[in-house]
């Protein structure tokens, strides 16, 4: 349903603008209060009528106020609080007291229902901040909050525990892996066991293998040198054998 304001409401519009609304919320809230009617031919035109003499004397307005918004845009104001853990305020940064530090700097009064600020500041750093003067001077200004002497000293005190506990921490994972066997690497066969050094040998130790009666190399041999020794003739020197035989029938 369309209807008139009557006053300005928040979110929704300026007294005198028609909008465009959900039935339930016009008849059941803004109708009843006082807050707007309903859109009629008659309304309509009044409303209309009477946005254009607002608009001109908005226009006159911004024409006035221009080299303020010119002096506010850009402004930084700095408030030094009492802050407690997380850097939330004890307090809390109202719209009154940007207004009143605003005023001080452009040397102007400033209207704090002018300061947009939907819930007061409750939290240390930087916010940013809209005063909106009339029409279209909406003129923006930081706010920087800090925490005062005690806060601060607070603040460096728990970032230098945090930075020794981490130094402790890393010193100690550092200790226990210099005392881990093998931390250093894995020793080569036939070199002694140090963890901070690590030798390759030629060959491993001698070996000697022997068959039950006690033969050494009955079993076999290993050659720790690796390779053919010496060379296989292919044709051997032939070998007389002289053999007995016996008569036959002879044992």
């Amino acid at each position: 349903m369309k209807i008139v304001l009557r006053q300005d409401v928040p979110k929704l519009g300026d007294a005198g603008t028609v909008q465009d609304v959900k039935p339930g919320f016009g008849r059941n809230y803004l109708i009843p209060r006082g807050l707007a009617v309903l859109a009629t031919a008659g309304e309509v035109k009044t409303a209309e009528h009477n946005g254009a003499v607002k608009a001109r004397k908005i226009a006159k307005q911004e024409a006035q106020l221009q080299s303020l918004a010119d002096k506010i845009e850009g402004k930084r104001l700095e408030f030094t609080v009492r802050a407690g853990e997380g850097g939330r305020l004890y307090g809390s940064i109202t719209a009154g007291d940007i207004a009143e530090e605003l005023a001080k700097l452009v040397g102007e009064e400033i209207d704090r229902r002018r300061v947009v600020l939907e819930d007061p500041i409750r939290q240390l750093g930087e916010h940013a901040v809209t005063v909106h003067l009339v029409g279209r001077l909406r003129p923006a200004v930081t706010v920087k909050v800090i925490g005062d002497a005690e806060y601060q000293e607070a603040h460096a005190a728990a970032i230098a525990a945090a930075k020794a506990e981490k130094a402790t921490a890393e010193a100690a994972e550092t200790a226990e892996a210099d005392e881990t066997p093998g931390a250093s690497g894995h020793p080569e066969p036939g070199s002694a066991h140090d963890d901070g050094e690590t030798t390759t040998v030629d060959e491993g130790p001698s070996h000697q293998w022997v068959d039950d009666g006690g033969v050494p190399g009955a079993t076999g041999f290993i050659d720790n040198e690796g390779g053919a020794a010496t060379l296989t003739e292919e044709a051997g020197k032939g070998v007389a054998v002289e053999e007995e035989l016996n008569p036959v029938g002879e044992p």
